[in-house]
Parts: structure tokens; sequence; C-alpha cells
């Protein structure tokens, strides 16, 4: 009975976080890690998280295909492939609690770097690339760093689809080195990998059921969801270290 109820848990969290994250293009990751730790520890939370983010991601792409910036999408790969793959070597190691609130005051401060120089995340290629790095590398070692990205996507002027769609475009290349590189290191094993497949039509519903409220967003208030994700995001990473 326990352990469907742990079932039940996890399918709910996954289905409100990946909406979350259609509305927001970010958090659900970071919100469900909790989640995942608390049910099957860090390890395997990590792995079955990349598994179910592929998943939520992967469908957010679907949804908003028609919107994805392809070359933007390009220039993150070329950081995140390589830092996302170094990222998953070290894991196994990772003090992971420390890390995490790191990018949880890194976040606070990006929302108050945007409303005080609403321009200064603005990137060429070459500095987009790192972000990429950046991204990659974090998240191998802290499940997700979704929230961390989202002020440099939004500098380009993407709003709604074409935000929601690029972000998860570039997240799943991240997602597929990892989930790579952790079935060579035996971090992703076939349990965690069944855990992560059985959530995953929650996360496409999730998903579609963020698409729908998107659409319907003005700009303005999309921003502010962004913004106040971000914000509720770094204060949970940095109080509580994931």
């Amino acid at each position: 009975m326990e352990t469907v109820l742990l079932g039940v848990v996890m399918v709910a969290a996954t289905f409100a976080t990946a909406a979350l994250s259609a509305v927001a293009g970010f958090g659900g990751g970071v919100l469900l890690l909790p989640v995942f730790v608390a049910v099957l520890g860090t390890r395997d939370a990590v792995a079955v998280l990349t598994v179910a983010q592929l998943a939520s991601n992967g469908s957010r792409v679907w949804f908003n295909r028609r919107e994805v910036d392809r070359r933007l999408v390009g220039i993150f790969a070329l950081g995140a492939v390589p830092a996302a793959a170094a990222g998953a070597l070290l894991f196994a190691t990772a003090p992971l609690p420390a890390l995490t609130r790191v990018i949880g005051v890194f976040l606070l401060c990006m929302v108050a770097w945007r409303r005080w120089k609403p321009h200064a995340a603005q990137l060429d290629d070459r500095a987009f690339a790192a972000v990429g790095a950046a991204s990659g590398f974090g998240s191998a070692l802290v499940g997700s760093v979704g929230p961390m990205v989202a002020p440099f996507f939004l500098a380009r002027g993407l709003l709604r689809g074409a935000y929601i769609g690029t972000e998860a475009a570039s997240a799943v290349v991240m997602h597929l080195t990892k989930l790579v590189v952790f079935g060579v290191a035996a971090v992703l094993t076939a349990t965690s990998a069944a855990i992560g497949l059985a959530l995953a039509p929650a996360s496409a519903a999730g998903a579609w059921a963020g698409k729908k409220i998107v659409d319907r967003l003005p700009a303005h208030v999309f921003v502010l969801i962004v913004e106040a994700g971000l914000i509720a995001s770094g204060l949970l990473l940095a109080i509580t270290g994931g």
C-alpha cells in the first residue's frame, strides 16, 4: 500500500511540475528533485529526474516545434554537450547540497540583475555557448538548472512558445548527453530507467496542459510569472540545498 501511495505522489508531482515548466519554461526539475530524493535517495533521484525531464522537455519541444529557435539551440549545445558529459562523470562524488545552494543564490541575484539592468544578460553567441557549458555542467550535478538559464533566453527576446520550445530543446540536448554518461558510469540502472519511463506519460500530459495555459497569457504576465518562478526556485534551493 505504501509503495502504491508513493507511486501516486510521484505521478502527481511529475504532472504538476511538468505543467509548471510548460508555463514558465523551467522549475519542474527543481521542484521535483526534493520529492524524488525523499522517495528514492539522491543518486537514483537525479537519474530518474533526468529521464522524466527528458520526456517533459521533449513534449514541450513538440508542442512548440514551429517556434523553436534552432540556431540558438545549436549555439547552446556547443558548450552544453561537453560540459554535461564532464559534469556527469563527476556526479558520483559531487557535494550536491552545497552546489545546489550556490545555484539558488545565483538565481536570486539574476532576478535582481534583470530588474536593475533589463538588458544586462543579453549575450553574444560565444558567451551564450559559455552559458550552455555552465548549465550543462550544473545540470549533471544537481539534476536541473533550468531557472539558471532562463534570464539569458528571455534576453534574446523569446516569449511564450518560442521561449518554452527553445529552452526545452536546449534541455533535451543536455539530458540526452547525461543519460549516455550515466549509463556508461552505471549511475542509470535498469530500475531507475524504468521508473523514469513510467513517469513519462505524466510528464507529457503536464506539458500539454501547460501549453494550453501559456497560449492565453499576455506577454507582460508571462515575464512576471517567469521571474516569480526564479525567486521561488532560488529560495527553495538556497534554503534546502535540494
